[in-house]
Formats: C-alpha cells, structure tokens, sequence
C-alpha cells in the first residue's frame, strides 16, 4: 500500500498535442447525454466482500458507465481489489466492455481529505482508444475507485472524494495518449447510464415467485417503460411488460423497482425511458439476461 501522505512527483511524459486532463474532461457525448447533470449518488457502506465495480457500455448513440457487484479475492484492499478487477476481468454483461489492461504493479492509499491515490504501471493503459473513449476509461478508474472506498466505508460520504492517477509513481502520464493525469480527479457528471438496472445481475439465478428487478434512473419522477421476455432456445417472446415512476423523493432520487412472479425458465428484462412526443421509441434500453430456478 502506498503512504498516506504521497508526495507527487514530477512530469515523466511528453504531452501530447491536444490531451485533456483528467480533472477538466471534455465530456464529448451526445445532447441526450450531456442534459444529465448528476453523477452517480456514492455508494453506502455494505456488509460484503463483493466490490462494486464500473464498465463502459453503449446505449442507442451514446457511450456511459454501468456497475455490477463483484466477488473479489482478500488479499489486498478494497479499492485495489476492484481495480484489479476492472483491469483484469471481463464484465458479467457481454454488452459492457473495459479498455484497461492489467498492470504489473497497482497500489492505492487513502489520505485524511478523502483523496484516493492509486499507482500503476504504464502497461495499464496498452489498448488503442480514441479521445473520448480515453475520458470514459479515466473517469470508469475514478467511479470505481470512489465506490470501492464508499462501500468498505473507508472515506467520508459527506465529502467531495477525488483521485489522483499516478504512473510508475509520476504525475502528468498522458493515458491512452489523450488524457494528461496526476491532478486530483472527482467524478464527472453526465457519464453514468441515463438507465440503470441494478438487480438482477447478468448471469444470476433467483428463486421462482415474486422476482424484485430494481434500478436507478437520472430522470426523478420520469416514466421507464420495462419488459419482461422469455427466452426458450432460440425463441425469445414478451411475457409481461409495463411502466415504472422513477422515484423523485430525496432519499434515492431515480431509484426505481417493481416485482414480477416468474415461473422455472430464462428471462431477459429490459429497462428504458420514454422519448417524450414519441412514445413509441424507447430510449437508453438497459437489459439483463437471468434465469428463475
């Protein structure tokens, strides 16, 4: 684990034409996109060894961040765990993706100001992206990093949490070629999914009965359209659908959840919003492949 009190060290790479700092992304995105003005709420402190852990996925044009939980190994901490993770693993989602790779040497530490400090070696970033994609892969190392700290409850909610990137133990690497680190780094508003299905996760099995499908939405009080398909082979048909309110109360603002009964078989449930004056297009379509016992 790297000190508390980590003294940052000096320029090691040669900027490049047009890079933009982590700190001050340029948030290319779509006008959809952009009108989100929140980032995710950080997570609450949970009584579990699985790490919240961030991907990038596509929605209709635009580009955002998804979460799922993780089971991760106990041998080093929590923000390190899910790093690791995210570097080193697939999503449980085939529709989610990562650019990192996995770094040889990866540490973090946290200071007294709720600043994350996570170190790692330039082999990290070896994929070819593009400058948006760039921003996305930075700000996924950033949500991760924070909800890791969140929900092991090692910094204080109640704080602005940031993160400063460190390369081989330097500031001012130019990751991906595009985006210059090392100045403390909070979490952008605009990248998380405008539609968000929490629960089920890909790939689980729940009991048959009354299955609880949960989620969050960045639109308080809107209305999310939500089917059920069941899925028989290579035959997929709707076995229930409906809408949903997002909740716009101050406890979870956008969060949203309804309970289906749901015989033994494989489902897919899918979350959208309702494009207003055209409510037959959905938009932001969220989904998550699950089987009932």
């Amino acid at each position: 684990m790297l000190p508390a009190a980590l003294a940052l060290s000096g320029c090691v790479a040669t900027p490049q034409p047009g890079a933009t700092n982590a700190s001050t992304p340029s948030q290319v995105m779509s006008a959809q996109a952009s009108a989100a003005t929140t980032s995710a709420p950080l997570e609450t402190t949970q009584a579990s060894n699985k790490a919240p852990v961030y991907w990038i996925g596509r929605s209709n044009e635009d580009t955002f961040l998804y979460r799922e939980f993780r089971d991760v190994p106990e041998e080093e901490n929590p923000v390190t765990r899910a790093l690791r993770v995210m570097m080193s693993q697939k999503p449980l989602d085939p529709d989610f993706f990562t650019p990192w790779q996995n770094p040889k040497k990866l540490a973090t530490s946290i200071s007294g100001k709720n600043v994350i400090t996570v170190d790692m070696s330039a082999d990290a970033f070896n994929s070819n992206v593009d400058p948006a994609m760039a921003e996305r892969a930075v700000q996924q190392l950033v949500y991760t990093a924070t909800a890791a700290a969140a929900s092991a409850g090692l910094i204080d909610s109640g704080q602005q949490i940031q993160v400063v990137v460190l390369v081989d133990g330097h500031t001012d690497y130019v990751a991906f070629n595009h985006v210059r680190l090392g100045a403390p780094t909070a979490r952008t508003a605009g990248m998380v999914a405008p539609v968000w299905i929490i629960d089920p996760q890909e790939g689980t099995s729940v009991d048959d009965g009354a299955v609880k499908i949960s989620g969050r939405s960045i639109d308080p009080g809107g209305e999310l359209r939500w089917e059920i398909l069941r899925i028989d082979g290579s035959i997929t048909t709707t076995y229930l659908n409906g809408t949903v309110t997002a909740s716009s109360g101050t406890g979870e603002p956008g969060a949203f959840s309804l309970s289906v009964n749901l015989g033994p078989g494989n489902y897919e449930v899918r979350v959208s919003q309702v494009e207003e004056g055209n409510p037959d297009k959905d938009l932001n379509v969220d989904t998550r492949g699950f089987t009932v016992k």
